[in-house]
């Protein structure tokens, strides 16, 4: 029995090394390397570069906008899940195929419809010009590459959130109400802490495309300034220096995986928390 679970582990192994393991190493090989007369010589100049202004000024604007996409959809993702979770379960069911069908489409065909709806004579220039407060100028502005994000990034955070709320067990709700606690305190003190798990999933999912996205960027910002996600592409396509495109890559996994590593901390101790609060 253990031998057949053994060879039924085989193709996933062999499928890890050939297209994680193996393709992870060579950047990382670029990454610690330089080109020094058609050979590749070890250096660190690489990841010295990463630190001058001009660079530093990239990564900061990439996780400023990151953060603030990210909040965006906790903010918009939250309420909707919730409202979503307490509906019946057929009705439950199509709210949330409504909200995952966008996702269908190819990523790039959504990201372009945001140019006709936040154009000089898009949708929402050409209603606020008709109440006489148009048209302002949204395309090619951070405001334009944020709403991009949360329009593109928003499912990620409703499903994870839905799916831990409507886990909860009603009987705990009804626990709380006969106890004498408000609506209000019913969410404050059991939902929310309960579904702090689906929140930390939710951050995490959004955080990480929005920090290293490159379309949204390139289309809804104009070009105008570059995100990390520009910046690799740029290094790897354009300017064809695959050594220090290969090290950002590395930079920017490093700071994914320490993100990753304090949400699933945080995540299990409020997990802890609130069936403590119970």
């Amino acid at each position: 029995m253990n031998k057949r679970k053994g060879l039924a582990a085989y193709p996933y192994l062999v499928w890890s090394i050939l297209f994680i393991v193996i393709p992870l190493l060579i950047v990382l090989f670029f990454s610690f390397t330089v080109k020094v007369d058609g050979s590749y010589v070890f250096s660190l100049e690489n990841y010295q570069k990463l630190f001058s202004t001009q660079y530093l000024k990239v990564f900061g604007r990439s996780l400023s906008l990151a953060l603030i996409s990210t909040l965006a959809c906790l903010v918009l993702g939250y309420p909707i899940a919730y409202i979503i979770s307490k509906k019946a379960a057929s009705s439950r069911n199509m709210l949330i195929m409504l909200i995952i069908l966008p996702m269908w489409m190819n990523f790039l065909l959504r990201t372009y419809s945001w140019l006709s709806i936040l154009g000089k004579n898009g949708i929402i220039n050409t209603l606020l010009m008709k109440i006489g407060l148009g048209p302002i100028d949204i395309l090619y502005t951070d405001t334009a590459v944020i709403l991009g994000m949360i329009y593109n990034f928003l499912p990620f955070m409703i499903i994870p959130i839905y799916t831990v709320l409507i886990k909860i067990d009603s009987d705990l709700l009804n626990a709380a109400a006969d106890l004498g606690a408000d609506r209000s305190i019913v969410f404050k003190k059991v939902i929310f802490p309960l579904s702090i798990p689906g929140v930390m999933s939710g951050i995490t999912m959004v955080f990480m495309p929005a920090v290293s996205t490159f379309i949204i960027s390139s289309l809804l910002g104009g070009g105008q300034y570059m995100l990390v996600g520009n910046l690799i592409e740029q290094q790897f396509t354009n300017i064809g220096d695959w050594n220090f495109g290969s090290a950002i890559s590395i930079f920017m996994m490093i700071i994914i995986l320490i993100s990753m590593a304090i949400l699933s901390r945080y995540e299990g101790d409020n997990g802890k928390e609130g069936g403590a609060v119970l």
